[in-house]
């Protein structure tokens, strides 16, 4: 798609808005002679230095480029009114969907501002309870997060993780729940992991690592997990080892108890493929031994629940859209399997699935939207079914087996969660919690539409903008992408996307290949060799929405996270004339020695490895790092990390902006924020998510040459 019906537009527009740009003189970042070899191929690596987190000369770095990137940006009217309405517009109160253990209910709150949600607790949901745990007691920035929590069956006791600065090792500790006081139980050095109880709430089985050597903690490669029972009021040196396989560096594992309390399953996971082995334990034997479940490593089994030895299971097992089976433990070959909801004909996905009672509530992606469907769990009949109007996203509907009441909610681009109450006797539905947001839904537009890739796979577009807006090519225009790790993008509200509307911006969402939108298939089109796809559908979603006149090259932005920060690292490299700005965050970048951190190794499965030669030729075809030409006319970037992101390093983001600051040949600043005190994304303060989203809009502005709104 290289001949469009706006092209002469496009091709003013742009020399317009390069005209307008502010040179930028970064700061000098020394190279040093360092090259590796691959296969008889040499390639350079100056910037190897900036791998090393710890190091003064890397700290200087990151102090430097800061300055740099903040006196641009305070050079911006514009960000103090933006920053000013972000705020306003968060500054409503948010709530979780509560869930009950024992007689008493656990739930969220956000008054608004607060960096962390604080955890409540209350025997009835009219009356809002009490604090349980407030994260924003912990430090004085909030940057101490609850990263997860577990209640006993019994209500008695909460198990909780707290992540320092968006790390993602966290720290689990005991709660009293009637008291509200911690016990002394502590447990390190665990990472990837939830707390499972078991019934008599004796205590909890958790994953964990071993302890990093050194100053190693955030950038050490970590394998070997194991799985461990953690007994109340013990020491954690006291803790069992329950599993563990010294022979599979590469396994993961995660822990859970059936809600009877008689079946510890114990979930195998290799990297990112979808797949997985489940080893199972009867706890009525105490000296009985863990038996393979599903031991073939050639599907996905999520375990949904039992009724003594027969388990309910979900499964892309020959059915890459997903099926529901009933699997009698003693007769586990598939032969004996029985259906119950079979795969769906078409292009329709089961997304998620849970048990009520008799009934067996599913989700259902359909071109990507959700509706749920409650059907009979003997013989997978459906009794009623729920859809919303509109283009939005359903969520929720856990529980447990002998609950007569869920909780779900419908969101939007424009439609802030509203939590529902559902009764499972009657199917009647009623709101439960309905935010109050300073905006009318009404005044915006949401749609879903469908575009044609390189390839002509045909692929759905999400779109959000005001009511109003004219499809005359000038729209400043924000796409984001995702696409990878079997992850769909949904619609959902963003109080920073609706600010990005509200100044004009049409958002756009592509559901580009290697996703879950549609199922195992959707995924497996856009990884490893097929990684390509990927990059072509989001290209593809450039090309339409300047063709279709949203936008123009000089008014169109792309953005992305973590593997959509390599989606826009990629697409950037590969067509640096298409874009107005480019916007890489916490980006996977250096596609040649991502595995030699920290969990990164465990996504070859979606990306391979330069350590072997099939691999090394296929990712050096895409990195974005090594597809930087010098003296090439880029677009105004700006490359988001945080210091302390142990998921994909900083030193992806560090090695690419100095590379591509280097090699700038146009006009466009090449700049970086580089967030103190912070991860990858998870448990940020709201404090500094306000920050960082005004910053990203106040770029844009000044880069695609936008006016705000005089009531805006």
């Amino acid at each position: 798609m290289t001949n469009f019906r706006g092209l002469s537009f496009m091709l003013i527009s742009f020399a317009i808005a390069a005209t307008a740009q502010t040179p930028v003189k970064p700061p000098v970042t020394r190279k040093l002679d360092v090259t590796d070899t691959y296969f008889g191929t040499k390639v350079p690596d100056p910037y190897r230095w900036l791998e090393d987190d710890n190091s003064l000369d890397t700290k200087a770095w990151v102090k430097a480029q800061n300055e740099v990137t903040e006196k641009y940006l305070s050079g911006i009217p514009e960000r103090t009114r933006i920053q000013n309405r972000m705020t306003k517009l968060w500054n409503y109160e948010r709530y979780s969907a509560p869930s009950k253990y024992g007689d008493l209910y656990f739930y969220t709150h956000n008054t608004g501002l607060q960096n962390q949600s604080v955890l409540y607790v209350t025997d009835k949901l009219s009356d809002k309870g009490r604090v349980l745990l407030d994260p924003n007691t912990l430090s004085a920035n909030g940057t101490v997060a609850l990263s997860g929590m577990s209640v006993s069956d019994d209500g008695k006791y909460l198990a909780y993780s707290l992540s320092n600065a968006g790390s993602d090792w966290v720290v689990w500790k005991v709660r009293n729940v009637a008291t509200g006081e911690d016990l002394k139980d502590e447990i390190q050095w665990s990472k990837f992991s939830m707390a499972a109880w078991k019934k008599d709430a004796s205590g909890f089985y958790y994953s964990r690592y071993d302890a990093p050597k050194g100053d190693d903690a955030l950038t050490g490669v970590n394998k070997f997990q194991k799985v461990y029972f953690h007994r109340v009021g013990d020491p954690q040196e006291a803790d069992q080892l329950v599993f563990d396989r010294k022979d599979q560096p590469d396994w993961g594992f995660g822990a859970h108890v059936s809600e009877d309390g008689r079946w510890l399953l114990i979930y195998q996971t290799e990297g990112t493929e979808r797949k997985n082995r489940i080893f199972v334990k009867d706890l009525d034997k105490p000296d009985g031994e863990f038996q393979p479940l599903f031991n073939d490593f050639d599907a996905s089994y999520d375990f949904l629940g039992n009724d003594g030895d027969i388990f309910y299971i979900m499964t892309d097992q020959s059915a890459p859209r997903r099926r529901v089976i009933a699997v009698n433990i003693n007769q586990p070959a598939p032969s004996a399997w029985r259906v119950i909801i079979p795969q769906a004909d078409g292009r329709d996905v089961i997304a998620s699935a849970s048990l009520f009672g008799d009934k067996i509530a599913v989700t259902w992606k359909i071109d990507v939207l959700n509706q749920v469907k409650l059907y009979d769990l003997d013989k997978g009949k459906i009794i009623r079914q729920i859809r919303f109007g509109g283009v939005g996203t359903l969520t929720g509907f856990g529980g447990k087996r002998n609950d007569s009441e869920a909780y779900f909610s419908f969101t939007s681009y424009n439609e802030p969660p509203t939590i529902y109450r559902y009764d499972i006797t009657t199917g009647k539905e009623t709101v439960f919690r309905k935010p109050k947001v300073d905006m009318n839904p009404g005044d915006f537009e949401v749609k879903q539409d469908f575009y044609n890739s390189k390839d002509g796979k045909r692929v759905p577009i999400f779109l959000a903008y005001k009511k109003g807006t004219k499809l005359d090519g000038t729209n400043p225009t924000l796409l984001y992408g995702y696409g990878g790790f079997n992850s769909s993008v949904m619609p959902g509200f963003s109080a920073a996307n609706l600010v990005w509307m509200e100044m004009g911006g049409v958002y756009a969402v592509a559901c580009i290949r290697g996703g879950d939108e549609y199922g195992k298939e959707w995924w497996e089109k856009g990884k490893r060799e097929l990684k390509q796809n990927c990059f072509d559908d989001f290209i593809a979603a450039s090309e339409w929405l300047i063709e279709k006149k949203y936008t123009a090259t000089a008014k169109l932005a792309i953005h992305g996270a973590s593997n959509g920060g390599l989606l826009v690292g990629a697409c950037l490299t590969q067509r640096p004339e298409l874009f107005g700005a480019t916007i890489p965050a916490v980006g996977v970048l250096d596609m040649l020695r991502y595995h030699k951190f920290t969990i990164g190794w465990a996504w070859q499965s979606d990306y391979m490895c330069s350590d072997d030669k099939e691999g090394f030729d296929n990712l050096i075809k895409y990195s974005p790092l090594h597809k930087i030409v010098t003296g090439t006319k880029y677009p105004a970037t700006l490359v988001t990390t945080g210091d302390h992101d142990d998921r994909v390093v900083p030193a992806h983001s560090h090695k690419f902006t100095a590379t591509l600051q280097t090699a700038q040949g146009g006009p466009a600043p090449i700049l970086t924020r580089i967030e103190t005190d912070a991860g990858h994304g998870a448990g940020k303060p709201m404090s500094k998510v306000i920050a960082e989203r005004a910053d990203m809009w106040a770029f844009l502005v000044k880069t695609l040459g936008m006016k705000l709104p005089e009531k805006f």
